[in-house]
Order: structure tokens, then C-alpha cells, then sequence
């Protein structure tokens, strides 16, 4: 499986004391999606080593139905690049919204804990292919930015 789209509604047990729900909450939710992404392209437990860009753009109320989308994007020799986008809105309209998008890293453990190798992902629509094109492009410029990492 190489993406997943989980959809709920906000519930109030998720919101802060402005009636908006947590920042955390979200990340959580990101999470979540990004490792049944990765479990599922892996089938094997997985965990994520980092996340970037990660920017509220509009708040979540109670009672938005949210949708958190991971897709794969990039897949290096032991790491999955996993792009997620948060989105809500009134199911009345059907208008969903951006809420924030990121780029996480997960990677698949063996019995001990240790990173292995996970299969390859490559990318068919032109869609898939322009991501996974952009992915590769931020990773690179990261890696020339911080040479060692």
C-alpha cells in the first residue's frame, strides 16, 4: 500500500480552550498515518526518524471532518519518504481545506530494533512522479546543505 487516507470527525476531546483542536493532536494524527503508510509499503513495524515543514495554516474546529493523507514518495535503500497533508471542513459544503502538509521519514525495524532495507517505490502517475521528483530534490539539497547526515 503506498498511501492511506484516514477521515474522522473532531471530536471535543481533541480541542484546546479556544475551542480549536491541538497542534499536538494533529501531529499525532500524523503519525499515525504515516506509519500505516509505511507498515503497509514495508509489512514490517516501522517508525519515523524525522518530519519537516511542518506549518499550520488554519485551525481545526469541532464537529471539521478531517482527512490526514500519507502517500509514499521516495524510497531510499532503508527509509520511506512519506508526504502528509491535513485537510477539514464542513461536511454540510463538502469544502475541505488545508490545514498543514509535511514530509516525514519512517523506516522499517527488524526483531532488534535495527533499520533493514525496504522495497522500492516507483512512482507511475505523472502526479507520483513530479512528488517523488520534488522529494528527491529537497533530500538532495539537504544533504549539501549538512554533508555527513
Amino acid at each position: 500500500m503506498s498511501s492511506i487516507t484516514l477521515r474522522f470527525l473532531a471530536e471535543p476531546g481533541t480541542v484546546n480552550f479556544g475551542g480549536k483542536v491541538n497542534g499536538g493532536t494533529v501531529m499525532k494524527w500524523l503519525d499515525e498515518a504515516g506509519y500505516a503508510c509505511a507498515t503497509g509499503w514495508a509489512k514490517r513495524d516501522c517508525v519515523m526518524v524525522s518530519v519537516g515543514s511542518l506549518r499550520f495554516h488554519r485551525p481545526i474546529m469541532i464537529g471539521d471532518l478531517v482527512e490526514v493523507e500519507a502517500r509514499l514518495a521516495y524510497t531510499g535503500k532503508t527509509s520511506m519518504n512519506i508526504s502528509m497533508e491535513v485537510r477539514s471542513g464542513d461536511m454540510k459544503t463538502g469544502q475541505m481545506k488545508i490545514v498543514t502538509e509535511c514530509l516525514a521519514v519512517f523506516v522499517a525495524l527488524d526483531r532488534d530494533g535495527k533499520t533493514i532495507p525496504v522495497q522500492a517505490w516507483l512512482p507511475e502517475t505523472p502526479g507520483d512522479i513530479a512528488l517523488a521528483q520534488r522529494v528527491k530534490a529537497h533530500l538532495n539539497a539537504a544533504r549539501a546543505a549538512h554533508p555527513g547526515l
